[in-house]
């Protein structure tokens, strides 16, 4: 589940490829469990996704500053599988978070289906615990808001100001070949390099489970970092990795954010640092490699 991850582009690769049915459940439900994980809901094609960025903190890599966009954003994501809902996403903790939450989520009845970093070198360390629960909507939201409370999450989440974007977002898309979104200083793209569909959990997975997320940070003139994950069948692993290390792209980790899905999916993270030009054209060789 992605990331950055996401995380980062979730609610762009919520719009094709989600089960349809969710659509059947009214907006009154989705504006109630926004209520109760005080976050509002980004409506996609059977989707509903919540987000809880992590504006509490503050993750350097080096000299550079993690914006919350880039790679700490928690999120939570609503489908529907037939008679019932799934709720997938994962929570960006640190480390003295990390045990309180894995006891929650236990209490709780969500599984953990992975636990692990996504970046390298962060000051603090931040970890990555994924997670995936069904039920009905109102009750995973309980649920979840319990964890939540776990954390230093900051809730209710407050709409993001609209920010002047300084990131050259129109050069992102180009290069990436994808439309996005952009906000201040960070550009986000998705896709689905997986094709479909995914099964788990007894049913199809809503795409925002095997989404590839990637953004895009501006931290200089002509200078950016970029990091996400490239989430593809195993087939494509070696592909991507060789992809990315050609290109001087540190692969931060290789690892899985689903349990028994078929078929698998891996996730491959990584951090791009330098001129804006050649690391998106690093990105987009390991882009072109998936496919």
């Amino acid at each position: 589940m992605r990331s950055l991850s996401t995380p980062l582009c979730i609610l762009l690769l919520c719009s094709f490829g989600a089960p349809a049915r969710a659509q059947e459940r009214s907006d009154a439900v989705w504006d109630s469990v926004g209520v109760i994980l005080q976050s509002h809901g980004a409506k996609g094609a059977g989707t509903y996704r919540y987000a809880f960025p992590r504006r509490d903190l503050t993750v350097r890599v080096g000299r550079v500053q993690v914006q919350p966009a880039l790679a700490l954003g928690s999120w939570a994501g609503f489908g529907t599988m037939g008679r019932d809902t799934v709720v997938m996403g994962d929570l960006v903790v640190t480390t003295s978070e990390l045990r309180p939450v894995l006891q929650e989520l236990e209490r709780q009845q969500i599984r953990v289906a992975a636990i692990h970093n996504h970046l390298v070198g962060e000051t603090p360390r931040i970890m990555y615990v994924h997670y995936e629960a069904t039920g009905t909507p109102l009750a995973l939201a309980r649920r979840l808001d319990a964890v939540l409370r776990r954390t230093r999450t900051p809730r209710p989440v407050a709409p993001t100001a609209s920010a002047a974007v300084t990131v050259d977002s129109a050069l992102v898309y180009s290069m990436l070949g994808a439309r996005g979104h952009a906000s201040g200083a960070v550009a986000q793209v998705g896709f689905n390099l997986v094709g479909g569909p995914v099964e788990g959990l007894g049913g199809v997975l809503p795409v925002f489970a095997y989404g590839t997320g990637i953004g895009i940070q501006a931290v200089g003139r002509s200078q950016v970092v970029g990091t996400g994950d490239f989430a593809v069948p195993g087939v494509k692993v070696e592909p991507v990795v060789q992809a990315l290390v050609s290109h001087g792209i540190l692969v931060t980790a290789l690892h899985t954010h689903l349990i028994g899905e078929s078929p698998a999916v891996y996730f491959i993270h990584f951090w791009a640092e330098g001129p804006i030009r050649v690391e998106l054209a690093g990105i987009r060789a390991a882009l072109d490699a998936a496919r």
